[in-house]
């Protein structure tokens, strides 16, 4: 055996071995901030912090019905804005776009998905809130689906791209349209790929905290419209973390752990959904 050989089994040994360490420590750290969570947030859930309002300061018990409402509202609008502009763009790019103006708006989204949370919560704050002289989870959900755009028009553009050319032109080939055979064949033979996109970008939303400061802020009450603050989890947590008392502290953690659960609740949807989808490609 040559000292060539031997050299090249001890690189792929070291490289190995370093990967596998690396591996390891990632999944360390993650079920170390997992049972970090389940230990300090499990011993505060409970069902009056689903149902309940934040009682006065100074006052134990309570709960974040309010919050949690609040946040899938938000994720509501967020969805209802950010998708539709996303997905739309992302069909555009990737059937009709290839020119200049195509090539700009996909260094824009990229750049736009590279910008701080919370410049996004500026912008918000100065298009929306000032305008409106009052926080409200309209501007709340409007600082969201900014965020959400670019991340589901680029998921739908590469899901739509990995859709086989053939299929394509089978329809132009039987006297469909363009529009209508992305519209009757593409999009649906992309339609799984592109939900875990719009699926995995609300994940990435659902968790931001520095666009809601300045724009839906907050509120310990109901709030039942759109034009007034409303509280969500992730400003919750803020607060809550900040403050002096060791009641909220705990219900932080609560908060926490039931924030990463929808999260981890959407991401495993997502990747259900997706592999669904390569099971029946492949039978097909």
């Amino acid at each position: 055996m040559g000292m060539r050989t031997v050299w090249r089994k001890a690189v792929n040994i070291l490289m190995f071995s370093l990967t596998g360490l690396a591996t390891l420590f990632t999944i360390a750290l993650l079920f170390f901030i997992l049972g970090y969570l389940l230990w300090y947030g499990g011993r505060s859930v409970s069902w009056n912090f689903f149902t309940k309002l934040p009682t006065p300061v100074g006052e134990t018990g309570g709960g974040m019905a309010n919050a949690i409402v609040g946040s899938g509202k938000l994720l509501l609008l967020a969805a209802l804005i950010g998708v539709p502009v996303g997905f739309l763009g992302g069909v555009y790019l990737a059937e009709f776009g290839g020119g200049t103006f195509s090539f700009l708006v996909r260094y824009t989204a990229d750049l736009l998905n590279g910008i701080p949370s919370i410049v996004m919560g500026i912008f918000a704050y100065t298009v929306v809130v000032l305008p409106m002289r009052h926080f409200s989870a309209l501007a709340g959900g409007l600082a969201l689906a900014v965020m959400l755009v670019p991340i589901v028009l680029r998921s739908t553009e590469q899901f739509l791209r990995a859709v086989p050319v053939p299929l394509r032109e089978g329809a132009l080939a039987l006297g469909a349209s363009k529009w209508r055979a992305v519209a009757t064949v593409v999009v649906p033979a992309g339609f799984r790929g592109i939900a875990t996109g719009i699926l995995l970008s609300l994940a990435r939303v659902a968790g931001e905290t520095a666009p809601l400061l300045f724009t839906s802020f907050s509120n310990r009450f109901w709030a039942p419209g759109w034009d007034q603050p409303i509280a969500s989890l992730p400003v919750m947590i803020y607060t809550y973390a900040l403050s002096p008392y060791e009641d909220w502290h705990r219900q932080a953690w609560a908060a926490g752990l039931v924030l990463l659960a929808l999260v981890f609740i959407i991401t495993t949807g997502s990747r259900i959904i997706l592999s669904l989808g390569f099971q029946s490609s492949r039978s097909g």
